[in-house]
């Protein structure tokens, strides 16, 4: 530990103030702000749900429970246990159950503690809280540990991390900006295609291009009320897949089950082979791929259907495109917008239309995106890295500032 520096109890340079247990159903929809577990949110407090409460419903002074401007809190039980906030604003909230404040002695700057507090508290805490249900007393958060310096180094170490945190922060933010733009490219091209249709497009419902044999079959994954028993699925056979396989672009068959060749032989719907082009329409609603398979068939659970294509008119790349483009999101999300289930029923999927060029022009969209698609991963990788890099070297900067090794502003 460096010269002039001490570890002390946190409880010995902070007080720590818990939050009152308001009763929910004197919840107001105005009157005097709440400050829930809810309301901890990125390292700030998120406003937008907020309960009140009117201090006329109760006899306590709500004076110690306030949460004025710059005031750390911290969520003491639940999924986010640990996740600190600070109040940024000028509004003044009050302290529910669960939730605390820190209130530093002035032994130790605000700044200070709090960029402490975000660095190692979190991640320590929820060690000291347990696993199954994490939940923070008062008692763990006093007995913390903290290396505590000098007033003035204490400044000087605020002082470079305000300014080495900027620096990062608009790193990030242009990194971020980077990606955004590297996954919009694709995305970009890919409508451009279809606002641009030239001459021999056809644009006809999913129900025309069945009657006219372009879309050869057309069935989800329904088993007619024979949906497998738990005890049916097996370590291996006949891959039974569901929409959470479905990752990106591509189907991830380590995540599928599996059923005897006896058992599978039973559906008659629901039956994908190879190049069908698989949509999950239920529960999760959107990703599409293609299955590339060299089993005989896969059996699809509920949440998919499969568009099987006939490739003198329709190529299973191209079409797997279109329904990832805008053109064609567009028509589901409206079914999704009029009902309150998250699902696209088969039914309404036959009214969609498709947008069809000639095969040879599909030919070249699908080499185009193809090419699109792996510079645009490359651009990807190498921006959501540079983020990666720079949120360790976030961590870098603050570990050095709390052992005592951090000497000036770290260049990003």
């Amino acid at each position: 530990m460096k010269q002039g520096w001490e570890i002390r109890k946190l409880g010995d340079v902070c007080d720590f103030q818990n939050g009152f247990a308001f009763k929910s159903n004197t919840y107001k929809e105005t009157g005097l702000p709440i400050l829930r577990i809810t309301n901890i949110q990125n390292q700030s407090l998120e406003i937008n749900e907020l309960v009140y409460f009117d201090a006329k419903d109760y006899k306590e002074n709500f004076d110690r429970f306030k949460v004025v401007k710059d005031d750390i809190v911290v969520a003491m039980s639940g999924a986010t246990t640990g996740k600190l906030g600070i109040n940024t604003t000028d509004t003044v909230f009050y302290l529910n159950q669960r939730v605390g404040k820190f209130i530093p002695k002035k032994e130790i700057l605000k700044p200070f503690l709090y960029y402490f507090l975000s660095t190692k508290v979190e991640e320590s805490l929820r060690i000291a809280a347990g696993a199954a249900q994490p939940n923070l007393s008062t008692e763990q958060i006093n007995n913390f540990q903290i290396p505590l310096p000098p007033l003035a180094e204490q400044q000087r170490i605020v002082a470079i991390l305000d300014a080495a945190g900027a620096a990062i922060s608009k790193a990030k933010a242009n990194a971020e900006q980077n990606l955004k733009n590297a996954k919009e490219l694709f995305e970009s091209y890919l409508q451009g295609v279809f606002e641009n249709k030239g001459q021999g497009w056809v644009k006809d419902t999913l129900q025309t291009l069945l009657e006219k044999g372009w879309i050869v079959s057309h069935l989800d994954g329904n088993h007619g009320g024979d949906y497998p028993k738990r005890e049916e699925f097996k370590n291996e056979g006949v891959p039974y897949i569901s929409a959470n396989c479905l990752r990106g672009t591509n189907i991830d068959f380590s995540l599928a089950k599996h059923l005897s060749p006896e058992k599978a032989a039973t559906f008659r719907k629901g039956v994908a082979i190879n190049n069908d082009v698989l949509f999950a329409h239920n529960a999760t609603v959107g990703p599409v791929a293609i299955l590339k398979t060299e089993e005989e068939k896969v059996i699809l659970g509920t949440s998919l259907s499969y568009y099987r294509c006939n490739t003198e008119y329709i190529l299973p790349e191209y079409l797997a495109n279109y329904m990832r483009s805008k053109e064609f999101k567009q028509q589901y999300e409206i079914i999704m917008r009029q009902s309150t289930r998250n699902q696209v029923p088969i039914t309404k999927q036959r009214e969609f239309y498709h947008i069809i060029p000639p095969i040879d022009y599909q030919k070249q969209i699908v080499i185009n995106l193809e090419q699109l698609l792996v510079q645009s991963q490359k651009l990807e990788a190498i921006y959501q890295q540079k983020i990666n890099d720079l949120e360790e070297l976030k961590k870098s900067v603050l570990q050095k500032a709390f052992s005592g090794d951090l000497k000036t502003a770290t260049a990003v």
